[in-house]
């Protein structure tokens, strides 16, 4: 089999060689790839361990243009600088992509803002957003022997890119304060995916759309299922309508932590895979399998802090989820990025036993 018949044949649970082999789209944070670097020679653009290919694109729905970086103060340990989105950070000299940030401010705070924002920043502008050969680069796809997975990522939801919008307070707040203006943001999203994913899927077909939302945390979600249910599920189903109709397969939802309230607004809503499943979020997905059957597909949800733990760990970890890659419905992956204090010799091993289980 090729990596798209493999893949489709997993999502669908029907015969196949193998499950696929695959990495988490982003396996390492920054302090960890430099420790892989001294320990074994790890470079993220070239060490290959021989994954399954697949086209992930992710970078097609950022705000265009970007924000220009502006530092606004600095002293020895911090910098205070607008981001590409438009957001005032707070962040660390050292390791900045690894630690949390400080949100200072956030480019939206009124109906006026966010008008503003979205005409100069959120055309569909393909052109602009892929290139001036957007036509050909997406034709390139049309052809292949690989699945085609494109996320919008960070500006693809219904509540995360809202949150990049106004904070996560502030939008809370908005959903009693002022609805009518979280719906008129949640439409004009809406409509932003749909004039995207419309000229693309002229040129090339998409096996997986996928939206980002981050909207919980370790114990619960940041909005409630009822909420959810109300305002964002009419949405995600006119972007879902749309792209099926037009022969995209399978819809994709990336959010972090504790999900689980949130699982039945997004199955009934259309979405079929959810991801990455994070273990120490209380996230344990042969028992989500069991919860929510065949319908939901599940990538990622092997605990990364195993491979900081050791061999041991390791194997035990890829014994629990064995089932569940042999069920299929199934791309068995880390529930995150590697952090640091995982050794490069315990991710090799991980990624040669790996194999032995699909």
């Amino acid at each position: 089999m090729n990596y798209v018949q493999r893949f489709r044949a997993t999502m669908d649970y029907a015969p196949r060689d193998r499950a696929p082999f695959k990495e988490f789209p982003w396996p390492t944070w920054p302090e960890t790839s430099d420790r892989w670097a001294r320990e074994g020679g790890y470079d993220p653009e070239r060490t290959d361990f021989g994954c399954d290919r697949w086209a992930l694109e992710y970078s097609w729905f950022m705000p265009h243009p970007p924000f220009e970086r502006v530092v606004l103060a600095e002293d020895e340990a911090h910098v205070t600088y607008v981001d590409p989105q438009g957001i005032v950070l707070k962040e660390m000299k050292r390791n900045p992509l690894s630690s949390m940030p400080q949100f200072l401010h956030y480019p939206v705070e009124t109906p006026v803002d966010f008008r503003k924002f979205w005409r100069e920043r959120m055309q569909p502008d393909l052109a602009g957003r892929i290139g001036a050969d957007w036509r050909s680069q997406l034709r390139k796809h049309k052809n292949r022997d690989y699945p085609l997975v494109v996320i919008a990522d960070r500006w693809g939801g219904f509540f995360g890119s809202l949150r990049n919008l106004t904070g996560v307070e502030r939008l809370c707040e908005l959903f009693y304060d002022d609805p009518a203006f979280v719906e008129e943001m949640m439409e004009a999203d809406a409509e932003f995916l749909i004039a995207m994913l419309g000229p693309m899927l002229e040129e090339t077909t998409i096996d997986v759309f996928g939206f980002w939302e981050d909207m919980a945390y370790r114990t619960s979600t940041l909005l409630s299922p009822g909420m959810a249910r109300k305002y964002m599920l009419p949405r995600y189903r006119k972007v879902i309508d749309f792209a099926r109709s037009r022969g995209v397969r399978y819809f994709g939802l990336d959010s972090d932590g504790q999900i689980d309230p949130l699982i039945p607004v997004w199955m009934d809503a259309g979405i079929d895979i959810l991801y990455p499943f994070e273990v120490q979020a209380g996230m344990d997905v042969l028992a989500v399998r069991r919860k929510y059957g065949k319908s939901l597909r599940i990538w990622g949800g092997v605990d990364k802090r195993a491979l900081a733990a050791g061999r041991d760990a390791i194997d035990a970890e890829l014994r629990r989820v064995a089932p569940l890659i042999q069920e299929g419905g199934y791309v068995p992956m880390l529930d995150h990025s590697a952090p640091p204090n995982v050794p490069y010799e315990n991710y090799c091993y991980f990624m040669r036993e790996l194999p032995n289980y699909l």
